[in-house]
């Protein structure tokens, strides 16, 4: 006999299966000259747990701790031929390439004609058994088979006597899991009692029974899996008592019972059961019984006809009955059971899913709120019954506390979110009314800073506005007054009722009935250790608010007092730069017989800062006008400030009488000069009223809308040049003839873009405006017509982004028969030439009183032509809300005003010409100059120092008086 198998034969019988196993495995790899070895064990299923490895390390076998028994690996090819295989290991094996050595060889191991798993040998250099190894390993797995049938099943925990400890905490609490196999899919269910038991967490709990075959001891493996293979073929009861590993990695003794549930044809379908710890000593166990007898809860156990089996004595008294009548009655026709709604039924749907269930019921009679908890079990059912009516109410409480305090938490944030956007006072008054009032049921707010002795109203809602006019401004009182003792105190202050309120400030006692409020909370608003104002959350009812209530308003008042003490600075920087910036625009428009117009600034929504709209309309000389619009990108005081510089500047430059493109250069030039982050846009418009031609230029504006007076609109489009601070001039101009009456419209981008409009829809829409309002007779009246503009395309229901101006002019052209115009001879003759014409056209104005005054500027104007200047020489009279007088030479050599010595002979003509006239000066042309003057139709009388001249004795020699 090999000597191998002689030592294992001396083994004496009675070793327990891990022994067997070690020794067995132990002489078939040294016999082999093998790398190590497994034995696997076979589970429901087809599942093979591995019990027993040696000479391998657990990176090696953690793969092999389940192995699927039907699949490629060597321990399930030897169940499944029932003889010893041999698995070389090459790249072909796909399975085992981790594994070292030459081979597997691997035989089935039986108890009885069912085979129960398989011993696995990894082979080394010497590759596949021989015949005689082969015969050994047959040897070796007989004596296995021998020992396992003789070894002593698991012996539980070791037993102790009675202990007055351990009764006491069996009677403390019974710990039983619930378990239910689905045999044909290996689908397993734990309850949460269950997992606990057995040492599982819900996150590795997969739901397959191969989680109960990793936490068994391989001891007790075999022995368990036997008793649930007798259970199943002999339609029994299964029980068992074996050892499960904890989450601590020690073992722990468990006991379990179950009963498998069959189909029509006798088929196993499921296995349902209950476990529970069983490492108290047998003593302890017996007294569950007595345990379950004493717990606080009611406790039956019905069979599977619902009749009772057992109670303790809280189902006694619950019942009305003692154990000894309950016993064998069905649950239904107890008394109690039927007052209580609901309860049968619910047993009933939770029984036929034989799944523990549990569910709450309620006795009216009592007002008592019972749960129940239903398990099934292999022989009917258990019943628990426990009184949670104050532990439900003490649940309601504080999930109605927990609730209470979210919605705070809710709408503390809510207000906090709204009182981070506000930007104004007003926004931070709306929303308080918003967020605060709905959840106190409030019905009025009222807000109020201290300035001096005055008490400010900031804003109300809910009050009517007589009450509110009274409050405004109103003086600090010598007797009691409750919002200025809170402002003085610093303290909130709470008043229930009206007659409380009369009680405690009597002079006041109206007050209640004027503002039509019945109780009130008078907050103050601290911020920076100051109180500078006082919030009133009033009440349409008396209200008594409990603490809670008062804590929540005092805490979300501290958030509104931070927020309107940054509102108020906001409100008074915001009031200033509005302010500065109206007081940069016109504060009316000039009256010119060339156009009427009307005009608007409208500044962005609340929260957006001043901008850098402008418009203007100019006089110039000839009666020709100046129409200019722009705006300076950005927001702020710096943005307004450099708004008026531009608007100063371009009334310097049309004085100067420059054209367009070059007034536009000369901005371009100032602008540049403010540094690299300053751009505008500007559009300068010069229309002639004698000529009916409008000349544009425009930098990095859009352009103008002309209305024609068939009520066609036009956007005239000439080159359009980069914003001022970024263009490079000379800018283009674009000549546009317009007929009399026609509307020019001028505007920044603010009026036709938006956010959610692109600016070729909004020209578009203002094109529709416009050919609108002429066809319903609104462009009648210029007003009206801005109006109109301002609500179709800046709605106050939509906050702006930016802020928008735009000028609405309506265009005249001066008449043919106002204007006069003659070409002048080179030569002294030219003056007496010049005071005929003139003599004769104011004749025929009716403007005879003006001769005399303008013969003498006309012949002091051509008389310096002819002395100082070169031609060709014209003159032209425009008779408009004034008398105007131009004389053109070729020249551009500009006159200027000096100061005549005594002795002088010459050098007081433009002097003459200033004091005779209302307004003088120059412009150049094309082809020279030209010198105006212009003259009051009124008839302004004449200088003192001339009135004895009569012009017509001086024809002749005119100029030698002079």
């Amino acid at each position: 006999m090999n000597a191998r198998l002689a030592l294992l034969g001396s083994v004496t019988p009675g070793a327990t299966e891990s022994e067997v196993f070690r020794l067995a495995l132990g002489h078939a790899v040294g016999e082999l000259g093998a790398l190590g070895g497994t034995v696997h064990l076979r589970g429901p299923m087809s599942a093979l747990r591995l019990v027993s490895s040696a000479g391998l390390p657990p990176a090696l076998t953690r793969s092999w701790e389940i192995v699927d028994q039907e699949g490629p690996l060597a321990p399930a090819r030897a169940l499944q031929q029932g003889r010893g295989v041999w698995v070389p290991l090459s790249p072909d094996a796909p399975e085992e390439a981790a594994w070292p050595g030459t081979g597997l060889a691997a035989l089935p191991v039986f108890s009885g004609r069912r085979s129960i798993g398989a011993l696995t040998v990894l082979a080394g250099e010497r590759g596949e058994p021989t015949p005689e190894h082969w015969d050994f390993l047959r040897d070796v797995v007989a004596w296995t088979e021998e020992r396992m049938a003789q070894a002593p099943p698991p012996s539980g925990p070791p037993q102790a006597g009675p202990n007055r400890d351990r009764l006491r905490h069996a009677l403390k609490e019974v710990r039983v899991g619930s378990w239910d196999w689905g045999i044909p899919s290996g689908e397993l269910i734990w309850d949460e009692a269950a997992l606990e038991l057995y040492g599982t967490r819900p996150a590795d709990f997969s739901g397959r029974v191969e989680d109960w075959m990793r936490i068994v001891h391989p001891d007790d493996l075999a022995p368990t899996l036997a008793a649930v293979e007798r259970a199943i073929t002999g339609h029994g009861v299964f029980e068992a008592e074996y050892r499960v590993r904890r989450l601590d990695g020690t073992w722990s003794w468990t006991q379990a019972r179950g009963r498998a549930t069959y189909d029509e044809r006798g088929e196993p379908l499921r296995m349902i059961g209950v476990g529970w710890e069983s490492n108290e000593s047998r003593t302890a166990r017996d007294a569950l019984s007595t345990a379950l007898r004493h717990m606080s809860d009611g406790f039956l156990a019905v069979d599977d006809e619902w009749r009772i089996t057992f109670a303790n004595l809280e189902a006694e008294r619950f019942l009305g009955f003692s154990e000894e009548e309950l016993f064998g009655r069905l649950l239904w026709d107890l008394p109690a059971i039927r007052q209580v709604p609901g309860l049968k039924k619910s047993c009933l749907e939770a029984g036929a899913e034989e799944k523990p269930a549990g569910f709450d019921v309620y006795i009216a009679d009592c007002r008592r709120r019972l749960h129940v908890r239903l398990v099934p079990g292999p022989h009917g059912r258990t019943l628990y019954f426990q009184d949670v009516t104050e532990k439900r109410r003490l649940a309601q409480e504080r999930l109605a506390a927990e609730r209470a305090a979210a919605e705070r938490a809710v709408r503390i944030a809510e207000l906090t979110t709204e009182l981070a956007k506000a930007t104004t006072s007003r926004d931070v008054v709306d929303a308080v009314a918003r967020r605060v009032l709905p959840p106190f049921a409030a019905s009025g707010l009222m807000v109020q800073v201290s300035e001096g002795n005055r008490l400010h109203h900031v804003g109300a809602v809910g009050y009517p506005r007589d009450f509110v006019a009274l409050l405004d401004s109103r003086p600090r009182p010598s007797t009691g007054d409750p919002a200025w003792d809170t402002i003085a105190s610093g303290l909130p202050l709470f008043i229930s009722s009206a007659r409380e309120y009369a009680t405690r400030f009597p002079a006041l006692a109206d007050f209640p009935t004027r503002g039509d409020k019945k109780s009130w909370a008078f907050l103050p608003l601290t911020a920076s250790g100051h109180t500078f104002g006082v919030c009133v959350v009033s009440f349409d009812r008396p209200r008594l608010l409990d603490d809670e209530e008062r804590a929540l308003l005092t805490t979300i008042t501290a958030l509104v007092a931070q927020s309107l003490e940054r509102a108020r600075l906001y409100d008074a920087e915001h009031t200033r730069s509005r302010e500065l910036q109206r007081s940069l625009l016109p504060q009316a428009l000039p009256d010119l017989p060339a156009c009427t117009a009307a005009a608007r600034y409208l500044p962005a929504g609340p929260g957006a800062d001043v901008g850098g709209d402008w418009y203007d309309i100019i006089a110039l000389s000839g009666g020709r006008v100046a129409l200019v619009v722009g705006d300076v990108m950005g927001h702020g005081l710096p943005e307004a400030a450099t708004m008026g510089r531009l608007r100063t500047a371009v009334h310097t430059l049309a004085d100067l009488e420059l054209p367009p493109d070059e007034i536009l250069g000369h901005l371009n030039d100032i602008v540049g000069g403010m540094g690299e982050a300053s751009y505008a846009t500007c559009l300068y418009a010069l229309y002639d009223p004698t000529t009916q031609v409008c000349s544009i230029a425009r930098a990095g504006h859009p352009p103008p809308a002309l209305v024609r007076p068939d009520g066609t609109v036009h956007f005239p489009e000439p080159d359009a040049d980069p914003p001022l601070g970024a263009a490079k001039p000379p800018f283009e101009t674009a000549e546009l003839e317009v007929p009399e009456g026609s509307l020019l419209v001028l505007y920044t981008d603010g009026l036709v873009e938006s956010a959610n409009r692109e600016i070729d829809e909004g020209m578009a829409e203002l094109a529709r405006l416009l050919g609108a309002a002429h066809a319903d007779g609104t462009a009648v009246d210029l007003e009206r017509l801005c109006d109109t503009l301002t609500a179709g395309l800046l709605p106050a229901d939509q906050q702006a982004a930016d802020d928008a101006a735009f000028l609405v002019a309506r265009l005249h052209a001066l008449p043919a028969d106002r204007m006069a115009a003659w070409s002048l001879h080179d030569d002294p003759k030219a003056a007496s030439q010049a005071r005929r014409h003139v003599r004769e056209q104011l004749a025929a104005w009716d403007l005879d009183d003006l001769s005399p005054t303008t013969e003498l500027l006309v012949s002091e104007l051509v008389g310096n032509v002819v002395r100082h200047a070169r031609g060709p020489v014209r003159l032209r009279l425009l008779h408009t809300t004034e008398l105007i007088c131009e004389v053109y030479d070729g020249s551009q050599t500009m006159p200027r005003i000096r100061h005549a010595a005594d002795t002088d002979e010459g050098g007081r003509g433009l002097q003459l010409i200033s004091a005779l006239s209302s307004r003088w000066g120059a412009r150049y042309t094309p082809t020279g100059k030209c010198i105006w003057t212009e003259q009051s139709l009124r008839g302004a009388a004449e200088p003192a120092d001339v009135l004895f001249l009569n012009p017509a004795d001086f024809d002749e020699d005119w100029e030698a008086l002079l």
